[in-house]
């Protein structure tokens, strides 16, 4: 089968509204655990010892809740904090929203305590997330203790892990520290990549610079990021906006983010995620032209003809996987809300 023709077949699933696996669209898998599409377009941490907050998680129309241990919860509240996330994971109905859980970092001394309190909840998070990754043994360590806590645990679906950019080490290894976490994912059988987070205030502090309310410094960054995910099939998701009450500014930030491409935000407070969750969502315009577009395609795939014209445009394949992202994004987004 032709890629030409493999695509035509994903589009086709497309126009049926069946959920397809993210890798398979692109011509190949990472593994052989099928990888729907997850929107994480609004990404909000909740602090991992604060019960209430954790609870008022479910009466948001949000994407992804992030159950935090690390930068969220103070060091005298570590232990409360795994504690409350095993009991909310057994007890708490998120409903459509993804229940995340932050682990501290490798080389802080406390992940391995996380990841062997928090796994001994019936129900295992949908994903877990993994900050301050440098280097691509700080993967090899983070396997070797997830396997130590899962330890007799058959796993009938893996969770998804999702990795954090917050230092210049960190962005300059991030090729070679995807690479690793993907064989480290074939061989170990134990988590699924499924992101990338841009940690941005560490990463201004690691390199000195100062945040502006535009971010150019932090431009070649963003754009490495999104880079190195799309290269590896990879969501990436972008910098927080710290001024809680400029809710202009965020949403300035968030329409960048995704035009530069950017899957999602993360956000600190709840004001902030129907704004966020707006701007990364296809608006009605954009699933109208790509529904029509590919409609258009499948005809012309049918006649048998080579390339051919759209409202005055010559269309080649970059311009079908597009509209193909919009429909499968506005397809999931559309059957987590209803």
């Amino acid at each position: 089968m032709t890629l030409f023709h493999k695509i035509h077949k994903c589009l086709l699933c497309v126009r049926t509204s069946r959920q397809i696996p993210v890798a398979s669209i692109y011509g190949g898998q990472q593994d052989s655990q099928s990888k729907p599409y997850t929107p994480r377009r609004a990404v909000m941490y909740v602090p991992g010892n604060d019960q209430k907050k954790i609870q008022k998680v479910t009466s948001l129309d949000l994407d992804c809740a992030v159950l935090d241990c690390e930068d969220g919860v103070a060091a005298n509240k570590k232990e409360e904090a795994r504690s409350t996330i095993r009991q909310a994971l057994d007890q708490v109905n998120f409903g459509y929203t993804e229940c995340i859980v932050r682990v501290n970092s490798v080389t802080s001394g406390l992940m391995e305590k996380d990841l062997t309190e928090v796994l001994k909840a019936e129900r295992m998070p949908h994903a877990l997330m993994l900050p301050k990754v440098e280097r691509p043994e700080d993967i090899d360590m983070f396997t070797k203790r997830l396997k130590e806590a899962l330890q007799g645990r058959p796993l009938s679906t893996r969770p998804f892990l999702i990795t954090y950019v917050e230092s210049a080490l960190g962005l300059m290894n991030l090729r070679d520290i995807f690479k690793k976490t993907i064989d480290l994912q074939l061989k170990e059988q134990l988590y699924v990549l499924d992101g990338v987070v841009f940690g941005s205030d560490d990463f201004c502090a690691d390199i000195g610079a100062t945040r502006t309310s535009d971010a150019k410094e932090l431009l070649y960054a963003r754009q490495k990021i999104v880079t190195c995910a799309k290269a590896f099939k990879l969501q990436a998701i972008d910098m927080v906006h710290i001024d809680l009450k400029d809710l202009e500014g965020i949403e300035k930030q968030s329409l960048e983010g995704a035009r530069m491409g950017f899957t999602g935000k993360q956000v600190i407070h709840p004001s902030h995620i129907p704004i966020v969750q707006r701007a990364f969502s296809p608006t009605a315009d954009q699933v109208k032209w790509a529904t029509e577009l590919v409609e258009a395609f499948s005809k012309h795939t049918d006649s048998g003809k080579g390339a051919f014209s759209f409202q005055g445009k010559m269309i080649d394949m970059p311009s079908v996987l597009q509209a193909k992202n919009i429909l499968q994004l506005s397809t999931n987004v559309s059957s987590r809300t209803s």
